[in-house]
């Protein structure tokens, strides 16, 4: 287990702090808003190339000369041209890829390949990008991804038989839980898969922060008592891309900047607490990546 100094309330700020970046090139996904904006500033501070990955190009223009980003560059994660353009028009190495971008208990909605919305956003976007970079991860010699998660991956695995809902009842909450739970076993199977080409991948547990992502259930329903700022919201995310004690691990589940617990029960009240079990399932990452590879192959 790794365990740290710092804890809920260190900042993406404090983290970095004498680490030194420069050198580096990163792309963080959902970079416009919310706690992308404070990764992207806490990397660039530290001397990191970064590039803003955003789907509003003219929103991520004005964040990148408020936070000092070298370029930024268009991103729709539910939509595979987009994907696929981002992905081959990258040039060289890619040190650390965060997968930020993300959306949280939507209406149900399908993309046009038929993709439950969550899950397509959340994952397969993502899971699109980071196999599209691969090369450029590899040509950076020990390139790290953050897959962003949360602790609702507990209320839900991902349910191989309908993951699109296609016969079940649309439930948001369970949809989101398992595109959560799906971002944990990619950094499972990515770290299996790509460890050789010095290629780890860790999942990171934010925090609850109040942005635009619980557009959908109303910031109300957020118990105050565990908010995060943005600033501390991204501290994960950060410790996870840049520090030391992490050269060379992957496949884990990291929360307020350390290891978790592994839980086989869900907390009976807020806020959940550890990793659920079968999100580090190594068979069902495994059987993760098998099927994402199917869904984009038939896009």
């Amino acid at each position: 287990m790794i365990e740290t100094e710092f804890g809920f309330s260190t900042t993406a700020a404090e983290v970095v702090d004498g680490i030194d970046l420069t050198g580096k090139r990163v792309v963080v996904t959902g970079a416009s808003s919310g706690i992308g904006v404070e990764t992207a500033r806490a990397l660039a501070g530290a001397g990191a190339e970064v590039t803003l990955a955003v789907r509003n190009v003219a929103a991520g223009e004005r964040v990148a000369g408020e936070v000092g980003a070298a370029e930024v560059a268009r991103l729709d994660l539910t939509d595979l041209v987009s994907v696929e353009e981002f992905a081959r028009s990258w040039s060289g190495p890619l040190h650390v890829l965060v997968n930020n971008a993300g959306v949280m208990a939507s209406p149900e909605r399908h993309t046009e390949q038929g993709w439950e919305w969550q899950f397509a956003t959340n994952h397969l976007g993502h899971f699109a990008l980071a196999t599209g970079l691969h090369g450029a991860l590899r040509a950076a010699g020990g390139a790290r991804v953050v897959s962003l998660t949360s602790r609702g991956h507990m209320l839900s695995p991902v349910v191989f038989d309908d993951v699109h809902y296609a016969f079940r009842p649309y439930e948001p909450w369970g949809a989101y839980g398992q595109s959560k739970t799906a971002n944990v076993l990619f950094a499972v199977e990515a770290t299996r898969r790509w460890a050789a080409d010095g290629i780890t991948a860790n999942a990171v547990m934010p925090g609850a922060v109040l942005t635009g992502l619980q557009r959908h259930i109303g910031q109300s329903e957020v118990d105050p008592a565990i908010v995060k700022t943005v600033e501390q919201g991204a501290a994960t995310s950060v410790f996870v891309a840049t520090s030391p004690l992490l050269e060379g691990i992957g496949g884990r589940y990291f929360d307020d900047c350390a290891e978790t617990r592994v839980a086989d029960h869900r907390d009976e009240t807020p806020p959940m607490r550890g990793v659920a079990r079968f999100a580090l399932d190594p068979d069902a990452a495994a059987r993760l990546w098998t099927y994402s590879e199917t869904l984009l192959a038939k896009a």
